[in-house]
């Protein structure tokens, strides 16, 4: 009776062996499964199944844990305004290092001046100071810490400059009452404006400036103010204002027309003189051939814009000489030295008064010949640059009682 029991259990149980076993294997799909995944719940039969399956399960598992420990990682604004503490403690840790580092070239009474924000002039410097100083500037050290100046001619803004008919300024900048100027003290162009300010004044016809005719020489001797001035700006990185007397002697230095009052005839000669003065010992710092020739290339892309921009930039022009007679005016220096420059900038600026009025007439085809010349002179140059290691000299001679040009080697 017991067996028969037993067998019934037997039975029993092996029934539900069999029921159960007749699950699928969710992995190969072949076999009926005998095992469950604790994790998924996934039916598989046999060890290679599961390791096929774990993997899978194992890449889901880790996948998650990854992904709750990288927001778990996220920094709060606590610990990222902790980390910003820290960079700049140790930024001014560096600071302090390479300001008081024994090697330094400034005593710490200028350091100390200059961290208290009071401007420091050459001749405050120390005798020692004043030789670093000097080394600086000689190896172009100093001109890495100068951000290059982009000319306002080479702005897109120069393209669309509008004067009125007299050649005054359409839109004048306004002046609070308090700091009101006369026009012999406000000269100084506005620094806003991305091109220089337009004349403040109706600008007469030339035949009123004088009874005989403009030379038709005006436009090559345009040609050597215009090198000049953009030589000028370029030396100055275009700050003439920091130095109105430096600045105008250098104006002087480079134009024939205004500094020596000369009379080239031709393109070539304006330019040849001009690009002698930039290769001069004086200012072969500068770059020397390459400079002057880049200087010939703003001179045309002056040339190419509309007339009020060459009447803007001889207005610019006129306002340096200006302010150069100005501060003369005010400074003690040698006499004879102050009444030669004073004489120079007076003629300077009554010719580059002329030649404004006159180029306010002048249609815009005139300078589109003229640009043509000047690039034509300067493929020449370029030539002769190629071949040789100088500017070539010009010279007159006479052939006939006609004055012509001549390269002297």
């Amino acid at each position: 009776m017991a067996d028969e029991i037993i067998t019934s259990e037997a039975v029993s149980s092996s029934s539900e062996l069999n029921s159960s076993s007749r699950i699928i294997c969710r992995v190969c799909q072949k076999q009926f499964s005998q095992y469950t995944c604790p994790r998924c719940n996934t039916r598989y039969c046999s060890l290679r199944c599961y390791k096929s399956h774990s993997l899978r399960c194992t890449e889901s598992f880790m996948r998650e844990n990854v992904m709750e420990e990288l927001q778990r990682l996220q920094p709060d604004d606590g610990s990222k305004q902790k980390m910003l503490d820290i960079l700049k403690r140790f930024h001014s840790e560096d600071e302090a290092d390479i300001m008081y580092e024994d090697d330094s070239p400034l005593s710490e009474e200028t350091i100390q001046k200059v961290l208290s924000g009071n401007q420091i002039s050459f001749e405050d410097l120390s005798a020692e100071e004043k030789k670093h100083f000097q080394r600086a500037v000689a190896s172009g050290e100093l001109s890495k810490l100068i951000k290059p100046w982009e000319p306002w001619w080479s702005k897109p803004s120069a393209k669309y400059i509008s004067l009125g008919q007299d050649g005054t300024q359409l839109v004048q900048p306004l002046v609070k009452e308090d700091t009101a100027v006369s026009s012999e003290d406000g000269i100084e162009s506005d620094a806003l404006h991305d091109v220089p300010l337009g004349p403040d004044s109706p600008l007469p016809s030339v035949s009123k400036l004088s009874a005989a005719g403009p030379s038709p020489l005006l436009a090559v001797h345009l040609v050597d103010i215009m090198y000049s001035y953009c030589f000028t700006l370029r030396l100055y990185n275009g700050d003439w204002q920091s130095d109105p007397i430096g600045s105008a002697t250098v104006l002087l230095s480079v134009s024939s027309v205004l500094g020596r009052g000369g009379q080239p005839e031709t393109v070539l000669e304006a330019l040849s003189h001009c690009m002698e003065q930039t290769c001069s010992p004086a200012f072969r710092h500068m770059g020397g051939l390459q400079f002057s020739l880049g200087l010939i290339n703003d001179t045309i892309t002056l040339l190419h814009l509309d007339t009020p921009a060459l009447v803007c930039m001889l207005c610019d022009l006129r306002r340096l000489i200006q302010h150069a007679e100005k501060d003369l005016k005010s400074e003690k220096s040698r006499k004879s030295k102050s009444s030669e420059i004073k004489t120079k900038l007076k003629s300077a600026e009554r010719k580059v008064y002329f030649i404004m009025c006159w180029a306010h007439e002048q249609p815009q085809e005139a300078w589109s010949s003229i640009a043509a010349i000047v690039e034509a002179e300067k493929s020449l140059l370029v030539e002769f640059v190629g071949s040789k290691t100088s500017v070539p000299k010009m010279k007159k001679v006479q052939n006939e009682g006609k004055p012509l040009i001549k390269e002297v080697e």
